[in-house]
């Protein structure tokens, strides 16, 4: 692991692996934590590892108030701009960061396809694969109770595409607490009130955030912040599977509670992994050839992994590390598990 500090403004990049190309995700806030970043980067590495693709995991953080953020994002632009122009780094925007703000990095990144495309692709991939994760292990939808562990900017789409394909959303929460219906929640007016309000959707009446854990349902897609999952929370889970829809939601000893009580747990880098598709498409690959393709790819590495006999994260972290061992020549110490 490599961390580059920026001189120009107070902001650092993540190389997961020394030496390696790497893509990632840069944010923005008042305070990014190196080890968080760090984190990042490690799932990203094992989502390129499990996709074949030859790139390590990035992460960069910039730290700036709202009143300074679009100085300090314009001097990080600047200052990385070589590392994207000879293919050492490619980036896109995370979280407290606009895409448009990155307009400097657009002519120098080496990544085929215009960068609007693959942001709007890739956004959408964000979202569709944990859904068809989730398809995949349940052994499809219809009929089927879900519940989704923090809501944010994934999840309206998340919530459409669990419904159209014949499941019910009974629950969810955001860090202002839950909101539970054992009758279903509406995807559309779920959409309208994270549009409107964020976090504050779940409303004046809404249940504490922990009872997202305690609700019945075949499926937890979980995603609300690293350790989301920890022996805590999955000791109150009533589901069959959870599927992450961010990265490193589980804590070690959470896998341990998920495996003895029966739980299927995906691996993160498995459906986060899916905008890797819109970053790295095939040549002259349309964008549905794109979505199916991610598709295709989620549900074969599943195949592959569900079954193993010390439970489907570490079946899928012997597979990454199969291929970054033939690959680059090692593996990165310690896996993408949060502390």
């Amino acid at each position: 692991m490599t961390f580059h500090k920026l001189t120009s403004t107070d902001a650092f990049v993540v190389f997961d692996l020394d030496g390696a190309p790497a893509t990632g995700v840069v944010r923005a806030a008042p305070k990014i934590l190196p080890a968080g970043a760090t984190d990042l980067a490690r799932s990203l590495t094992y989502a390129f590892a499990t996709y074949g693709i030859e790139r390590g995991g990035a992460s960069a953080g910039i730290n700036a108030t709202p009143e300074d953020r679009d100085a300090a994002v314009a001097a990080f632009v600047d200052e990385v701009r070589p590392m994207v122009a000879d293919g050492r780094l490619a980036l896109d925007a995370g979280k407290g960061v606009e895409p448009d703000a990155l307009g400097g990095l657009d002519a120098e990144d080496t990544r085929p396809g215009g960068t609007e495309d693959r942001q709007a692709l890739a956004a959408q991939l964000a979202a569709l694969g944990p859904v068809v994760a989730a398809e995949h292990v349940l052994g499809g939808l219809g009929g089927t109770r879900i519940v989704i562990e923090g809501f944010g900017d994934t999840g309206p789409a998340m919530a459409a595409a669990l419904t159209e394909r014949g499941a019910s959303v009974v629950a969810v929460s955001t860090a202002a607490g839950a909101l539970v219906d054992e009758a279903g929640l509406d995807p559309a007016s779920l959409a309208e009130r994270w549009a409107d309000q964020g976090d504050a959707m779940v409303g004046d009446a809404a249940e504490p955030a922990w009872k997202v854990y305690a609700t019945a349902a075949d499926a937890m897609l979980a995603g609300s912040k690293m350790g989301a999952i920890n022996h805590q929370s999955a000791e109150r889970l009533k589901v069959r599977a959870v599927v992450p829809h961010a990265a490193i939601p589980y804590t070690a000893r959470a896998l341990a509670v998920m495996q003895r009580a029966g739980i299927v747990a995906v691996a993160d880098f498995i459906p986060t992994g899916a905008p890797i598709f819109a970053w790295y498409p095939d040549a002259g690959s349309s964008p549905d050839a794109i979505v199916a393709a991610a598709g295709a790819a989620i549900t074969a590495v599943l195949d592959e992994t569900l079954g193993h006999p010390e439970g489907a994260f570490l079946g899928a972290s012997l597979r990454a590390e199969a291929f970054l061992s033939g690959w680059y020549g090692s593996i990165p110490f310690g896996r993408p598990l949060a502390s």
